[in-house]
């Protein structure tokens, strides 16, 4: 599904990744975790076709990002804290718009699943910009599935959300599970991060420092493990995370 070899990228002699090598299967769940500044969102965006990477290959399905990145966009589903929706569309608004851009097929049906499966039906017509922080991340969710993408890439998910959005999260990551067979999910939360993931990564300073199968992991040793790598803070990467 996803192949990444000696991937960098720096911002003039500021390194944000340097020389990323990561393979992940279809139907694995890949949870990286790191300080602020490790490059995990650096690495998420590139993998989403958002950002170029300075060297490397990175591949997608067989398909170079440098080269395809339409075709790879139609298979991804991006999802981080910040919604990427439009305040001033409404819900229902928010996802013909993105179901066109990706030629969905019955969009008017798939746009009324999609709403209920993340339960903004009944908020359908209400303008993005008035939703609680836990909806526009329902609806951010919603955007991202739309499509029925084979891989889903998410950044900090849970960041900013009270206990009770948490929770609904949960609930519709298992159902995104379900659709996209393949997830990648940033946190800083170890314990949903252990829990969510079939591998847990960690990044610091740009590099990745460790990876094993959850299950090989407890809590504590995934804390102890994270703290031996990730000591000294803030990464290469500065301002992002």
């Amino acid at each position: 599904m996803i192949h990444v070899h000696g991937l960098t990228k720096s911002y003039g002699p500021i390194y944000a990744l340097r020389g990323i090598d990561l393979d992940v299967e279809a139907g694995e769940s890949v949870t990286i975790v790191g300080p602020n500044g490790a490059g995990k969102t650096t690495l998420l965006r590139i993998l989403a076709t958002l950002l170029q990477p300075s060297s490397g290959e990175a591949r997608v399905n067989g398909m170079d990002l440098s080269t395809s990145s339409y075709d790879i966009r139609t298979r991804i589903g991006f999802a981080s804290h910040r919604s990427l929706v439009y305040d001033n569309l409404t819900v229902e608004e928010n996802l013909t718009f993105y179901g066109k851009l990706y030629r969905v097929p019955m969009l008017a049906a798939r746009t009324e699943d999609v709403l209920r499966t993340v339960g903004l039906l009944s908020r359908r017509r209400s303008r993005a910009g008035t939703l609680s922080r836990g909806m526009q991340q329902r609806l951010s969710l919603a955007r991202a599935i739309i499509h029925k993408p084979e891989l889903m890439l998410l950044d900090e998910p849970y960041a900013g959300l009270d206990q009770e959005s948490a929770e609904m999260l949960e609930i519709l990551l298992d159902a995104v599970h379900g659709e996209a067979g393949t997830v990648i999910m940033t946190t800083h939360d170890l314990e949903r991060g252990l829990s969510r993931g079939n591998r847990v990564v960690i990044l610091n300073k740009g590099r990745i420092a460790f990876e094993a199968p959850s299950s090989s992991l407890t809590l504590q040793q995934l804390r102890d493990t994270y703290w031996e790598y990730c000591r000294e803070g803030r990464g290469a990467e500065e301002g992002a995370s």
